[in-house]
């Protein structure tokens, strides 16, 4: 907890947001449609280009986490939490296109909290035929000047 306290409180009493909220496009993180736009872009793109990590992490609460649900080699259900950059890892260069984008959106707010049940589909082509489609559930907060990603999870299981 003192950890996180002084990851935000150190950069305001130097005169300055964190980094990633100085960053940020204000289009990306200026509504909902803004910020889940982004998160989709980031991770879209040809084979032999590099994700956009940079970007994703203006998106992203310093504090963000990402789950990805599946099973194990026994069939059981297991989950996977990490942090963004783990997410990321080395970040090389893709093997193959990926373009995922979003084909449906359910919203739930309250106050400055949103959770977000945003249905899509990927290719490996941009606008091609989708090989896989599911559902990401993405939790959204509102700090009084921007929308931050605080998480997401999605079931690759499915």
């Amino acid at each position: 907890m003192r950890a996180t306290i002084l990851r935000f409180a150190l950069p305001l009493l130097l005169g300055g947001l964190p980094l990633s909220a100085q960053t940020a496009r204000e289009a990306d993180v200026s509504s909902i449609d803004g910020i889940l736009a982004a998160y989709y872009e980031v991770v879209s793109g040809p084979a032999g280009e590099v994700p956009d990590a940079e970007r994703d992490r203006t998106l992203h609460h310093p504090d963000a986490w990402v789950a990805i649900a599946g099973v194990d080699d026994a069939g059981a259900p297991v989950v996977n939490v990490m942090s963004l950059d783990d997410y990321h890892g080395d970040n090389g260069p893709r093997a193959a296109g990926f373009w995922e984008w979003e084909t449906g959106r359910e919203v739930r707010r309250s106050g400055n909290m949103v959770h977000v049940w945003s249905s899509y589909a990927s290719a490996r082509t941009e606008g091609g035929e989708p090989f896989t489609t599911g559902v990401n559930s993405i939790t959204l907060f509102h700090d009084g000047a921007r929308w931050w990603i605080m998480g997401w999870m999605f079931d690759g299981s499915v």
